[in-house]
């Protein structure tokens, strides 16, 4: 039993693409909305970038402000669990 595959038009495909980098929404949202599979728009969106130089804005000041205080903060974070891991195993030791 053959399966007939689906034919989208370029626009279709390009439509998509812009829909996933304009709103940032994950492409596997956006290809579940449409029907589509998520490897098929991921592959539609690398030569979509591809053909189109990346259409990515570069950061603000502003975002990269906000993305260098995030990334400072996910770092303290990562140490304070780091340090709270280690302390549970102290004095989990101290209780039996």
């Amino acid at each position: 039993m053959s399966v007939s595959r689906r034919r989208f038009t370029q626009e279709f495909k390009d439509e998509l693409c812009r829909e996933v980098i304009s709103t940032s929404k994950p492409i596997k949202d956006v290809a579940t909305a449409y029907g589509v599979g998520p490897e098929t728009l991921r592959n539609w969106l690398i030569k979509y970038r591809e053909a189109n130089g990346g259409t990515e804005t570069e950061l603000t000041v502003s975002e990269r402000a906000r993305l260098k205080e995030l990334e400072r903060e996910n770092q303290e974070l990562r140490a304070e669990t780091a340090f709270l891991k280690k302390a549970t195993a102290y004095f989990a030791r101290e209780q039996r």
